[in-house]
């Protein structure tokens, strides 16, 4: 079946002409026929899927996933972390580069380029900083980005030499390449298990303070400024980053940041169950913290929220806290969890579509007759059940299995390739 009919969808697509219209959507072949108030005349064979109620807009885009591909296939390869990602809403994922060996050269980059042609979702591979994530010698930068890098970073290890972290910036300037930066001094945190406060008192667990996040964050704000490179910090979670990158917006700074979607929801009273499924890095925090990132979403400081889908085996995690591997599963849960932090559906496609793409300098998909097809529909209030039956990952390390939740993906198209909540795909 390759002919679709998006009957009564709710359009939210900034600069289309049929934006935040109630319209019919047809698509055939994987790309857009026809966009109308009433198109009463089905082509024969067509699948109608029933909008009303539901948002149609831009496909989202993620900028911070793990996929195991090459080395950890056993948590997740290319082939399910795409599953997953459309399941999502995703039609196109940044991956970060901790796999074994990690994205660090032409020969890496070209293989992931490779493995996601013919799949629904646009994998993009980010490559290291430095030469195997090993923190001592830069990397070579300009021939993955000619392999087809679309950013680099050291993945969840931060640079620690701030010679390093200048010279790529400064490098990265030259060939006009963004640098993203993991905010974390490992000689604060490392060794902790959870956020430092008053739940890790309680507990009796060394935490880890946000000085070891913001502490990094104005020391990379200052080598960009410096060397006048473009920055991007990945995953903030705390207050204080939040301040230093408004400040730094505000001085002109060519600066950009996301947040990952259960950073906005969950606190560390989460950890006092002691289950090994809350272990992320950064630490959940506390309210204080969701609320200053709350507002910096909605004042702009933040420019795009992402999943930094992390699975693992189940040997990694049922194990004591302190021993656990931090991450979870998340592409498929990003989008219930924004509607439970009280983002509005303009809202989170600002943050998932559109600021997620202009990180990166990516165009946003056309909505307009004779287009690609690059779109999600979601049902804002419809109910459903994260489990083992509706988790497309190869893992499934998540806090939230078996929980109801609001908010579903129905509906996902790219590259001719289709994901349907209740269709003959899934």
């Amino acid at each position: 079946m390759n002919t679709y009919l998006l009957q009564t969808v709710h359009i939210l697509w900034p600069g289309s002409l049929h934006h935040d219209q109630i319209r019919d959507v047809l698509i055939q072949n994987g790309k857009i026929i026809r966009i109308a108030e009433n198109i009463a005349e089905q082509p024969k064979g067509a699948r109608v899927v029933e909008g009303r109620g539901q948002y149609l807009c831009p496909g989202f885009f993620d900028l911070n996933a793990n996929y195991g591909e090459p080395g950890f296939e056993t948590k997740e390869d290319i082939q399910t972390g795409s599953s997953a990602a459309m399941a999502g809403g995703f039609v196109g994922v940044a991956v970060h580069p901790n796999t074994n060996p990690p994205l660090h050269r032409q020969a890496e980059i070209a293989l992931i380029r490779n493995r996601a042609r013919g799949l629904g979702v646009d994998v993009y591979p980010m490559g290291t900083i430095s030469k195997r994530r090993e923190g001592q010698e830069l990397a070579e930068l300009y021939d993955m980005q000619q392999s087809g890098a679309l950013a680099f970073t050291d993945g969840d290890r931060n640079v620690a030499d701030a010679g390093l972290m200048g010279r790529a910036l400064l490098y990265g300037k030259g060939i006009d390449a963004l640098i993203v930066s993991y905010a974390d001094d490992r000689k604060i945190s490392e060794g902790t298990s959870m956020n430092e406060g008053e739940v890790s008192t309680y507990l009796g667990m060394k935490g880890n303070p946000n000085l070891a996040e913001s502490l990094m964050v104005a020391r990379d704000l200052y080598l960009a400024e410096y060397h006048d490179a473009r920055i991007h910090f990945t995953t903030i979670s705390t207050a204080e980053s939040v301040d230093l990158i408004r400040q730094a917006k505000a001085r002109k700074l060519a600066v950009t940041c996301d947040v990952a979607a259960h950073h906005l929801v969950l606190t560390d009273e989460a950890v006092k169950t002691f289950d090994s499924q809350y272990k992320v890095h950064p630490p959940l925090r506390t309210k204080k913290d969701i609320k200053a990132l709350l507002k910096g979403l909605k004042d702009g400081t933040i420019d795009a929220i992402v999943s930094q889908h992390t699975p693992h085996e189940i040997e990694f995690k049922r194990v004591e806290f302190q021993m656990a591997k931090d991450g979870i599963i998340a592409q498929q849960t990003v989008l219930p969890l924004l509607l439970k932090a009280g983002l509005s559906p303009a809202q989170i496609i600002d943050k998932l579509a559109l600021g997620s793409r202009a990180v990166v300098g990516l165009p946003i998909p056309v909505l307009e007759e004779g287009a690609a097809a690059s779109l999600v529909l979601f049902d804002p209030k419809k109910e459903w059940v994260f489990d083992a039956k509706t988790n497309r990952s190869k893992s499934a390390n998540s806090p939230f299995m078996g929980e109801k939740w609001q908010g579903l993906v129905t509906f996902t198209m790219n590259n001719s390739q289709i994901y349907e909540a209740y269709g003959p795909t899934n």
